[in-house]
């Protein structure tokens, strides 16, 4: 099954949501850039990667991949699935901490409730791993990295409206991911979604 890239060829539900996902208003400091999505996975799909830079330092990464089938599938208990992938930095000394996969699995759930993002049947895996170089590469740092992989089916209206919510958290869960809280209330999200078609 090939993800159609032609809008017309789109169910209304699904334009809705990439629509919204190529309107939406990001927080200050994420780079989002649409990118090709998944080809087989399901009829229809749109994705973009994350870059997370705050004072010209990149501190993480992800992705997002918005997968909907008309027809609904049972795994899913719906018709979209939000795919989620958030990678930072952090310090080798938490990386010991055998809790920290739970924490890392709480700041999604946490992200999800703090935007009201309904949903259901949540799945993913959360790794923390450590690296320290040898020999020519002695000089260089010890390095720890926590990567989230998560998936969920969001709750949206009919006509597809309220993926938002759902962006949001994501973007909440890889400022988690790389030591970044949350933004106050009041504050603007400023950064728009970047689409490698139009810088073409």
């Amino acid at each position: 099954m090939a993800a159609h890239p032609d809008p017309t060829a789109m169910p209304t539900p699904f334009q809705r949501v990439v629509a919204d996902l190529r309107a939406h208003l990001w927080r200050p400091g994420l780079v989002i850039e649409e990118i090709p999505s998944p080809q087989r996975v399901a009829p229809y799909a749109v994705a973009v990667s994350a870059d997370l830079t705050i004072r010209d330092q990149e501190l993480g990464s992800g992705r997002l991949v918005i997968l909907h089938d008309p027809d609904g599938i049972d795994a899913w208990q719906g018709t979209f699935r939000v795919v989620a992938y958030a990678k930072g930095a952090m310090d080798p000394e938490m990386v010991t901490d055998t809790m920290l996969a739970d924490v890392g699995w709480s700041w999604l759930l946490e992200a999800l409730g703090s935007h009201q993002a309904a949903y259901v049947a949540p799945s993913g895996n959360v790794a923390c791993t450590w690296s320290r170089s040898f020999g020519g590469l002695q000089e260089q740092p010890s390095q720890a990295e926590m990567e989230i992989r998560a998936s969920w089916t969001p709750r949206l209206d009919l006509d597809g409206g309220g993926i938002e919510a759902h962006l949001d958290a994501f973007a909440e869960l890889l400022c988690a991911t790389c030591g970044i809280p949350p933004l106050p209330d009041g504050v603007v999200m400023m950064t728009p979604l970047r689409q490698r078609s139009q810088e073409r």
